[in-house]
């Protein structure tokens, strides 16, 4: 397969983007709130606040640096769903680089209220949904006329009570049925390999941050 721009431009990136992690807020007191930022676009600086570390892990700087460098010239006529909400950080960000429309599915209930806290204030064409992503997401793509964009981001298969977290994220690729998905990208831990093929998307790129990786696919 042909390299398309956007996927040209990871390489460029890579040469040019000095390796660095998001910035660590050390609390001084219980309670202290956690915030990150919208790096580009239309809502670039745009403040976010985090869900507590214990219950979600932020996506690097380097690493959503990296992705919306690789989407830009996709973005604009696609929905955008980030399938492990967290705080709606990427579906913001996917917004404020100009997708029509963006999901962020949330399970947990205190991170969903925060990340419908940050949509609300920023941009109302981000939608939260507080569901199982392996319920919703599904739904959302079936009921979607536009081209889509997944980004599935779960908690790393080392932290107790998801070791097959990485094997269900699969298979909810694999019994996508909606071929309005055009590129999956896929978070996850660097000691865990994604396959080269999930039925109807092949893996073009794998990009290593340390500990995260970010595998990419398109449909074929």
């Amino acid at each position: 397969m042909y390299k398309t721009q956007e996927y040209q431009s990871v390489k460029e990136f890579l040469k040019n983007h000095k390796e660095k992690e998001v910035k660590k807020i050390k609390p001084t007191k219980q309670g202290q709130k956690i915030y990150t930022t919208i790096e580009s676009g239309v809502y670039k600086g745009k403040k976010i606040l985090l869900p507590s570390l214990d219950t979600t892990r932020s996506t690097k700087s380097i690493v959503k640096s990296c992705v919306f460098n690789v989407l830009r010239f996709s973005l604009q006529d696609k929905v955008f769903i980030e399938a492990f909400g967290g705080s709606a950080l990427m579906a913001l960000e996917a917004r404020s680089n100009g997708c029509l429309k963006s999901y962020a599915i949330e399970k947990d209930k205190k991170a969903y209220e925060i990340a419908l806290k940050n949509a609300s204030s920023i941009d109302q064409n981000t939608i939260c949904f507080n569901d199982d992503t392996f319920i919703k997401t599904p739904q959302i793509i079936q009921n979607s006329k536009e081209d889509i964009i997944l980004y599935l981001d779960p908690p790393f298969d080392i932290r107790e009570g998801f070791f097959n977290i990485y094997e269900k994220t699969l298979k909810l690729v694999e019994n996508i049925q909606n071929s309005n998905v055009k590129i999956i990208i896929i978070e996850h831990h660097s000691t865990f390999k994604t396959p080269a093929k999930i039925q109807s998307y092949k893996k073009i790129k794998e990009k290593k941050f340390g500990s995260t990786t970010l595998s990419f696919y398109t449909f074929i």
